[in-house]
């Protein structure tokens, strides 16, 4: 008797279909920790804590216009996990490359999507590349199953956790599905939404308030279908499959805190203007036309309640398109620019859209969602991810983990890929570029970091200058 079958939602099929040579759809980490991890007790931390999740032990069975999960009969850790050194004494460079070889490596499709290798001799220490399928789950719910792995103390916990049972989702129709996400899932984005969300539920107008809503959301689609595509540029060119990894040295939480007190802003607010900043600088060394209205970056929305205990993986968020004012060279005109950009895009529906299309698209035939894809694709220059992470050291098996990094995928003929993570007092900074684009990765790295030491310093120094103002 063959393992029995679990069917594949829309949306992680639509990212299951999205799985192209020149793009594989996988979320990868590199994970640096201090000290080399013994490989058995690595494997059996990954037994219980890991692979309580079934997602990681079953394959896909794709029978055409249904894909299914189902139970790989053959399943062995030892398929999944492997170990490696880096020769003599490497450094981040050669982690850098490996990294880079990996991730343009797709991931095999008749087995469980996820591989982790162990990379002993790195610094003294370890390292872990691991390379997940995005059709398994979105990039917060793999972020915070990874760090389920670990603990917060050098000894660990010793729990133990029952294994998970999947949860039946029950079918709605797309319209249905997307007002629900509008009222209900846009908790999750703000505050202000869930507040105004609740209150309007109670009130005796609450059907105006949910035709105002669809309204609101009827409007984002038309402008997401009607908004031009990118500028040719330099970020843009057909893609080879072939990518490069580079990530940055990390800044300091407290300084970037600093710089958004100083202005105003978020942090969001202010790694978004760094990351504009390394971008406008990467043109002018280009010796590129910077664009007059900016790029586009396409951002991922979580639409999951963060209080929401790990339990079900899949996919659950939307994508918003961020404007990147690459033209603006002064930094605090940068930097209001790209708040202005966030507010607004704070009052829309796009990542509700967004989300929706993927459900429509993963329901139907292949070829409209390629035309989709390659539509929504032209539309940004890159991916930027956002992902807040644990504020104080976590330890894996006893090893304290120093340096994360995570990636999501790029689709369609996007070729660039930015991630920003939080992690205990730091901000990691990191990037993946198709080989295609001619881009030095290592090189954006430097113009971040010279784009927020610009921004810190013209903050700070606007804020010195309003003290002494006020005394005088």
């Amino acid at each position: 008797m063959s393992p029995k079958k679990t069917r594949m939602t829309s949306v992680d099929c639509s990212w299951l279909r999205m799985d192209t040579p020149s793009n594989p759809m996988m979320i990868s980490a590199v994970l640096v920790f201090d000290k080399p991890i013994a490989i058995n007790r690595l494997k059996l931390i990954l037994n219980e804590r890991f692979l309580r999740f079934q997602r990681f032990r079953q394959r896909i069975v794709d029978e055409g216009d249904k894909v299914y999960w189902q139970d790989d009969p053959l399943f062995d850790i030892d398929n999944h996990l492997h170990r490696i050194a880096l020769p003599g004494k490497a450094g981040k460079a050669e982690l850098q490359a490996l990294t880079s070889d990996l991730n343009s490596t797709s991931l095999d499709l008749r087995h469980p999507l996820w591989q982790i290798h162990y990379i002993d001799n790195y610094q003294g220490g370890c390292a872990l590349l691991i390379r997940i399928h995005h059709c398994i789950a979105d990039g917060i719910s793999l972020v915070r199953v990874l760090l389920s792995l670990t603990d917060k103390t050098p000894e660990p916990t010793g729990r133990r956790v029952a294994p998970l049972k999947a949860r039946e989702q029950t079918a709605s129709s797309v319209v249905s599905r997307l007002l629900h996400r509008t009222l209900d899932t846009t908790e999750a984005a703000t505050d202000q939404a869930r507040l105004f969300m609740q209150s309007i539920r109670a009130e005796p107008n609450y059907p105006l308030k949910l035709a105002t809503a669809a309204t609101g959301v009827a409007t984002d689609l038309l402008k997401l279908g009607l908004s031009p595509f990118e500028p040719k540029t330099c970020l843009k060119s057909p893609l080879s499959g072939r990518k490069h990894v580079a990530w940055a040295e990390p800044l300091d939480l407290a300084e970037v805190k600093a710089c958004a007190k100083a202005l105003g802003g978020t942090v969001n607010d202010i790694l978004l203007c760094a990351t504009t900043g390394a971008l406008h600088r990467h043109f002018q060394a280009s010796k590129e036309i910077i664009p007059d209205c900016g790029i586009r970056v396409a951002v991922p929305f979580n639409l999951r309640p963060l209080n929401q205990p790990i339990e079900t993986l899949g996919n659950q968020f939307g994508l918003v398109l961020v404007c990147l004012p690459v033209e603006i060279a002064d930094p605090i005109m940068c930097f209001r620019q790209v708040q202005e950009n966030m507010n607004r895009l704070k009052q829309s529906y796009q990542a509700q859209v967004t989300y929706s299309l993927l459900d429509l698209f993963g329901r139907g035939p292949d070829i409209l969602e390629r035309r989709a894809l390659d539509l929504l694709s032209n539309k940004a220059s890159a991916v930027l991810t956002n992902v807040p992470g644990p504020r104080e050291p976590v330890y894996l098996a006893g090893s304290k983990l120093v340096q994360p990094m995570f990636w999501v995928p790029q689709s369609g003929n996007i070729g660039i890929g930015m991630s920003i993570f939080s992690y205990a007092g730091t901000v990691q900074f990191g990037i993946t570029v198709d080989k295609a684009i001619h881009t030095d990765p290592n090189a954006v790295m430097n113009y971040f970091h010279e784009s927020f030491k610009a921004l810190s310093h013209a903050a700070l120094a606007g804020r010195q200058q309003s003290k002494t103002r006020e005394a005088s």
